[in-house]
């Protein structure tokens, strides 16, 4: 579905951020992306969703060359982003965000409870609130994480979802990243978490702008060390996030 071809980028200063990296991500699935900070993750998302355009390289989805595509025409393609700082959408209310974000598909109480359930809000208390500075960054990133499941999206990219969530709403999270694995859907996730990394169907480590490693959980887990603050540490001779 996703292929990323000798993809470059830079800081406008010219500092080199990511540095050829080749990658192919199927349909369907968890594939999370981890590692120190600053090695890139949230850069590379930006420039699968179309935020940011890369130095050198190619982007394609389902074969198509979409490069030069904007974020607007490439949502159309299917490609949607959780931003790790939320926008607020001032004039909205929650049900007008949801209903704007599922196409603008009229939604049933039914709908919003499911919704807002996943993200740990109650639809009752929110469906009707206008989402302004009334609201917490952590319930406007709920919200965020909302808008992607109400979307449908045949890639959904997630930038550290659990950022401001509290430990129950992390539970109801946790559950809906995993019965999204029978939807056929494609999921990204950047996290450091390790229960995040737990649910994976595969992980990448990016480090220093480049990928150094790569596979199924099941290889990857085992050669990642987790420090107290549940940061992935990069073991096997790769160097530590300190």
């Amino acid at each position: 579905m996703l292929e990323l071809r000798h993809i470059y980028w830079n800081t406008p200063e010219g500092r080199p951020v990511l540095k050829d990296i080749n990658l192919e991500i199927a349909d369907s699935g968890i594939t999370v992306m981890t590692g120190p900070n600053g090695g890139g993750k949230s850069t590379l998302m930006k420039l699968i969703v179309g935020i940011e355009r890369p130095a050198s390289g190619k982007i394609f989805f389902s074969g198509e060359d979409i490069t030069e595509l904007d974020v607007t025409e490439r949502a159309k393609k299917g490609i949607s982003y959780a931003f790790q700082q939320p926008v607020r959408f001032k004039g909205l209310t929650v049900r007008d965000l949801l209903e704007t974000a599922a196409g603008n598909k009229e939604l049933t109480d039914g709908d919003l409870c499911s919704l807002l359930t996943k993200v740990g809000l109650c639809a009752k208390d929110y469906q009707d609130r206008e989402v302004n500075a009334s609201l917490s960054g952590g319930e406007i990133k709920r919200l965020e994480i909302a808008t992607v499941l109400a979307r449908q999206s045949r890639l959904s990219i997630y930038d550290e979802p659990e950022a401001g969530i509290d430990l129950w709403s992390f539970k109801g999270l946790i559950e809906a990243f995993e019965g999204m694995k029978s939807s056929g859907r494609t999921e990204i996730i950047i996290s450091h978490q390790e229960r995040i990394l737990q649910i994976a169907d595969r992980i990448i480590v990016l480090e220093e702008g480049r990928i150094k490693l790569d596979g199924p959980k099941e290889l990857i887990l085992p050669r990642l060390e987790m420090n107290s603050s549940c940061d992935v540490c990069i073991g096997a001779g790769y160097g530590q996030d300190n």
